[in-house]
């Protein structure tokens, strides 16, 4: 089929690499990829912080810019999240609703693509190590992801995957909590980051970009030489 990336403002301006990797673990599924270059912003800072006017104007035009497509794939749970389940809030009662709904409907995080849409668990990538997961808590929350990274995961040649401690911890992030909070952000980090540790994986995996910016960013501080890669990295490995 042909699939529409999503591409979420961390990945388009600080991984830009996680957007091709989703690429070619699509194309190399077989699948047309196309990037329609008019997307925005999936408005979830506003939303979060109360300005649903401007969270309103960021889902309109996602209704514009997808218009048509026959699936949208994003690789953030978090921002997949925004799209499919707060867009038919915002625009409740608006004479657009409908559209929202149906895009809604349309719209995947990679893994839960990969494995509910397209049926497949093995997508013949190699990775030679030790890696536990992290799930994002919009994935685990409000997409109900849990087992789709994990089989992905599992069937990764030269991969063995370690499950952690403190599982359905929060990292800290949460956007702009961590900004509003950061004191509790970190320690919140740390209690996540040490459980990851702690398993003695070489790379701590997650599904969203913004997860491992703040993991990422705490074990770099404490210099701590585990890896964070995002899924799609994992599954482009050959």
């Amino acid at each position: 089929m042909r699939v529409d990336l999503f591409i979420p403002c961390f990945v388009d301006q600080l991984a830009p690499r996680v957007g091709l990797a989703t690429a070619k673990v699509l194309r190399g599924l077989g699948h047309e990829v196309a990037f329609r270059e008019a997307q925005t912003c999936c408005g979830q800072p506003s939303f979060n912080s109360g300005h649903w006017d401007v969270a309103r104007e960021a889902a309109l035009r996602a209704l514009d810019v997808f218009r048509g497509a026959e699936a949208v794939v994003g690789p953030s749970a978090s921002c997949v999240a925004m799209m499919r389940k707060f867009y038919p809030e915002v625009l409740a009662g608006h004479p657009r609703a409908a559209e929202a709904a149906d895009l809604a409907g349309r719209t995947f995080e990679l893994g839960e693509f990969i494995v509910r849409r397209l049926g497949v668990t093995d997508v013949g990538a190699r990775w030679e190590g030790k890696a536990t997961y992290h799930d994002g808590c919009h994935g685990l929350r409000e997409l109900g992801l849990r087992r789709e990274a994990r089989a992905l995961l599992g069937a990764v040649r030269g991969l063995t995957l370690i499950e952690a401690e403190e599982q359905e911890t929060c990292c800290g992030f949460g956007g702009l909590f961590s900004v509003k909070y950061p004191m509790i952000s970190t320690a919140m980090a740390q209690v996540k980051s040490d459980a990851l540790v702690r398993t003695g994986a070489d790379i701590v995996v997650s599904s969203d970009p913004s997860c491992l910016l703040q993991i990422g960013g705490y074990l770099g501080r404490q210099g701590k030489a585990v890896r964070t890669l995002h899924l799609a990295e994992v599954l482009a490995s050959r």
